[in-house]
């Protein structure tokens, strides 16, 4: 089996990493920076909050690192003990091969995590890809997750085909059609600046994975047994969310439904509610 790398390029790489460092010295809190050991490689995590607070893990999307949870975390930290992992094969510091989505390859991975961080059970919060593998963990090891956030999880509803020639189009206009692109993604809201410019370094230096996402089936949902907390956007360009919100209240009776009605796939600054209803 051939195993795809995420960056085209070592320059790519260091374009994205450099980048990647300088959105972390935004991180104003007390925070560190940890390598975990794997059998897929090394892990790169952000952690913070008190090591006797309760753990709380996040897993970012596709085509993205642990700076997406940069608003968050100053947050979360203030609860929990909080490890944002950089997913591998994806634009972050850890391993860069690109796992196969058809195997337990990825399960494993988490799996080493929780065991090198010496993890009973914990707080699961992903976003889109990393919902999808927080749901598959879930499914495998129910045992592990004591809450379960899905913020517009991948695997459940369908996924919109005509998004990638949607992508296609406003990618031939350059910055200006990324910044498009973006908009849509995020709901019809303006991207900010700092992270509309990483999202052009990671388009342009990073292998887009194009593999669909396994759908779970019927059965595979309803094993997620723990409470779920499910946040989509109504205008979700990437994912047939009401197909997500439909499946989920028929398989996961316990689950709590939220849908933003001008949320895109792109959901932002969910903490308070997410904290909120967590509690």
């Amino acid at each position: 089996m051939i195993i795809n790398k995420a960056f085209k390029t070592q320059q790519g790489r260091d374009e994205i990493l450099n980048y990647y460092d300088m959105l972390l010295n935004k991180l104003t809190i007390p925070y560190e920076r940890l390598s975990i050991n794997t059998r897929h490689g090394s892990t790169f995590a952000i952690v913070a909050g008190e090591l006797s607070a309760p753990p709380m893990i996040l897993l970012h999307g596709s085509s993205m690192n642990s700076s997406m949870w940069i608003s968050e975390i100053k947050k979360y930290y203030q609860r929990y003990r909080v490890y944002a992992l950089d997913m591998p094969g994806e634009p972050g510091k850890s391993d860069e091969r690109q796992l196969p989505f058809t195997t337990s390859d990825l399960d494993d991975w988490l799996y080493d995590v929780f065991e090198e961080l010496s993890i009973n059970k914990v707080t699961l919060i992903g976003a889109s890809l990393g919902a999808w593998l927080g749901a598959k963990f879930s499914i495998k090891y129910p045992e592990k997750i004591k809450k379960l956030v899905l913020i517009c999880p991948a695997g459940i509803g369908t996924q919109n085909k005509s998004f990638l020639f949607i992508a296609i189009f406003h990618m031939l206009f350059g910055k200006n059609g990324i910044r498009r692109l973006s908009k849509i993604i995020n709901g019809n809201v303006d991207m900010p600046e700092i992270m509309l410019n990483f999202q052009r370094l990671v388009i342009r230096n990073f292998n887009t994975r194009r593999e669909p996402i396994p759908i779970f089936s019927d059965e595979e949902i309803k094993r997620l047994s723990m409470p779920v907390f499910l946040f989509v956007g109504a205008k979700d360009i990437m994912l047939h969310s009401m197909e997500t919100v439909t499946r989920m209240k028929k398989l996961v009776p316990q689950a709590r439904i939220n849908v933003l009605p001008e949320g895109g796939h792109s959901l932002i600054n969910l903490a308070d509610s997410i904290l909120d209803q967590i509690k």
